[in-house]
């Protein structure tokens, strides 16, 4: 099985640069108090975001189906599909979950929640939230990576290489 190291936090990361940038610009310009404010900045910076969300997105669809199908059955086959819905459901009511625990976390004693939808919110500091979490997370997958060891094609493949090299 080929392994695809998709990676949230670089994902993540870009966002909080982008969205400091965005924040800087917009008090700049005077918009601290201004919520409805249209800030001249194009939606390009968006295009690095996208592209990169779009490919980890599909490395991890790719990834997970290639390793449920490898490794189920052929009779589970129905269910390896259901377990990579219900990972994607789990991972948007955990989105939303984290979201609110930040937004209550941060808004404490009167002061302005980092995701609030005024410019003195700090969403750039909720995206490194996003991408310390992402990292652990690759480390996390990187240690179960190398625990779970190789899989029957990996060995049927070093047999051949081995084979080949007598």
């Amino acid at each position: 099985m080929k392994r695809h190291i998709t990676s949230s936090f670089q994902i993540s990361a870009v966002s909080a640069v982008i969205e400091n940038i965005r924040r800087r610009k917009a008090i700049r310009e005077g918009y601290i108090d201004n919520p409805e404010a249209v800030l001249d900045m194009s939606a390009m910076w968006l295009i690095l975001h996208n592209v990169l969300n779009g490919i980890a997105e599909t490395f991890n669809a790719i990834g997970q189906s290639e390793f449920y199908y490898t490794e189920f059955p052929r009779s589970m086959s129905s269910i390896a599909a259901a377990l990579f819905s219900l990972g994607s459901a789990i991972g948007n009511l955990l989105a939303s979950l984290l979201f609110s625990i930040v937004d209550d976390i941060t808004s404490k004693e009167g002061k302005q929640s980092w995701v609030s939808d005024n410019i003195k919110g700090h969403y750039d500091k909720y995206y490194w939230v996003l991408a310390i979490m992402g990292a652990v997370n690759m480390v996390y997958y990187l240690v179960c990576n190398w625990a779970y060891g190789p899989t029957i094609e990996d060995v049927a493949g070093n047999r051949v290489h081995q084979e080949e090299e007598k």
